[in-house]
């Protein structure tokens, strides 16, 4: 499939998907600006990237790589497309590959940020399905990645609402709306223990979560 195909289903894709949820921007933590990030935040929803990913403006998200999971988006010609030439996201396996104990998962994350790209990155690993939790416990990644790029500003993003606008087992997002908040960037250093990191991070996405009711 060609390049200008790509192009306009990302085009329509990111204008629908703002318009069927309404969804507004909050930068309320940090300004759009054009360097390299890594943008984390709650997973409900299989739309939440392409939300985040279409309320950034268009110079930072060409710039910005979506992380998703292979064994979703990888399933079928047609999803790869969607994926890797329509959003330019990156695909990765949630779990080592019980052949090769030497392979890590994050690798193909972190060769984009060696190339100096930003990324949207879920580290909860997978969607939370749950209507009472907030969010699941976070995985490790976050941290490797931080331990591995510690220049890099790490920005939380509450994405509000997408459980009731993309429920499970849903293809076609209900028009209701929906928020996305860009909070400050993580305060961390090196030396904090790899659970003090996830702590302090799950904290400060929940931190957003009120906000919108607040402005």
């Amino acid at each position: 499939m060609s390049q200008s195909l790509a192009r306009f289903i990302a085009f329509l894709t990111r204008r629908s998907a703002r318009f069927i949820t309404g969804a507004r921007s909050m930068w309320v933590g940090c300004q759009p600006e054009p360097k390299q990030r890594i943008y984390y935040a709650n997973h409900n929803s299989h739309i939440d990237f392409i939300l985040l990913w279409s309320s950034l403006p268009k110079a930072i998200r060409k710039e910005t790589r979506p992380i998703a999971a292979s064994d979703y988006w990888a399933k079928d010609r047609f999803r790869r497309f969607l994926i890797e030439d329509t959003f330019c996201g990156v695909t990765i396996q949630r779990q080592r590959q019980q052949n090769s104990e030497l392979s890590d998962p994050l690798a193909p994350i972190k060769t984009v940020l060696s190339e100096g790209s930003s990324i949207i990155f879920f580290p909860e690993g997978t969607r939370n399905l749950e209507d009472d939790v907030d969010l699941l416990k976070f995985k490790s990644g976050l941290y490797h990645l931080h331990q591995q790029f510690p220049d890099i500003e790490i920005i939380p993003v509450w994405i509000s609402n997408l459980k009731r606008v993309m429920p499970k087992g849903s293809f076609i997002p209900l028009p209701l709306l929906s928020t996305v908040i860009f909070g400050e960037p993580l305060t961390v250093t090196l030396d904090m223990d790899k659970q003090a990191f996830l702590d302090h991070a799950a904290a400060q996405l929940l931190k957003l979560k009120d906000i919108e009711h607040q402005a």
